[in-house]
């Protein structure tokens, strides 16, 4: 993805219980435009897991701040990377943590580890993880927090609203099942996933979480019926 137009002034917004969320730019992608949205969960030391890092201006970094110390910076899958080294270099304590690809794609950034099928110990005790594979193209790391019981996705579950791309792209993004009220993942990365067992595998364990809530990074969260929503979004899985 590349950085596109500013969006609004981004200011952080309470999610749930110990959890926030920020809007930030709107960036490209194969000359698509796609909001970005992301994650902030106060972890049970105080530290902050921080989900997709969105452009860091200083009203967000006062903001931050004010909440405690971002502990782990978290690419949840290798197109999410954009933001990731200002905040390293604002904030360089945290950890940085690399998703299944990203070490090749940024190698100007030295990763301290690698997003895997368990949580870290760092925040085991607040936040559990699948690692959704089967593509032969890419793997994400699908997060569940518990204490909001909120399932968090990045582009696993796209929902573009309807009035963000129009003409005939539009028309592409409607085919590609990514635009209100149709979620779900692009269809080309849809077919990339060979191995649907494997697939299978990771959704059941996704399904077994106690959803409430579902954050996703591409369009409008999912505060009701959220089982019901991941059910749907992945519907081309059975």
């Amino acid at each position: 993805m590349e950085e596109s137009a500013p969006g609004p002034k981004t200011r952080l917004c309470a999610f749930g219980p110990e959890i926030w969320t920020a809007d930030g730019p709107s960036v490209s992608f194969f000359s698509f435009p796609y909001p970005t949205r992301m994650a902030l969960i106060r972890l049970g030391d105080g530290g902050l897991f921080v989900w997709s890092p969105v452009a860091l201006t200083a009203e967000l970094r006062a903001e931050v701040e004010a909440l405690g110390p971002p502990k782990f910076l978290v690419s949840p899958n290798k197109l999410h990377h954009l933001f990731l080294g200002e905040w390293k270099a604002a904030f360089p304590e945290a950890k940085l943590l690399a998703s299944p690809g990203l070490r090749r794609r940024r190698k100007d950034l030295v990763f301290d580890a690698d997003l895997d099928d368990a949580p870290d110990p760092g925040w085991a005790e607040d936040i559990d993880q699948v690692l959704f594979k089967g593509s032969v193209i890419m793997s994400e790391a699908v997060f569940f927090h518990h204490a909001s019981r909120t399932a968090i996705f990045a582009d696993l579950i796209e929902n573009l609203p309807r009035d963000s791309v129009k003409g005939w792209r539009a028309v592409v993004a409607r085919l590609d099942g990514v635009v209100e009220p149709n979620p779900g993942a692009p269809r080309e990365w849809r077919l990339s996933f060979l191995d649907r067992k494997a697939a299978r595998a990771a959704l059941s364990r996704i399904l077994a979480w106690k959803i409430e809530r579902v954050l996703i990074a591409h369009g409008a969260p999912r505060e009701h019926d959220a089982k019901a929503f991941v059910r749907r979004a992945f519907a081309w899985l059975s």
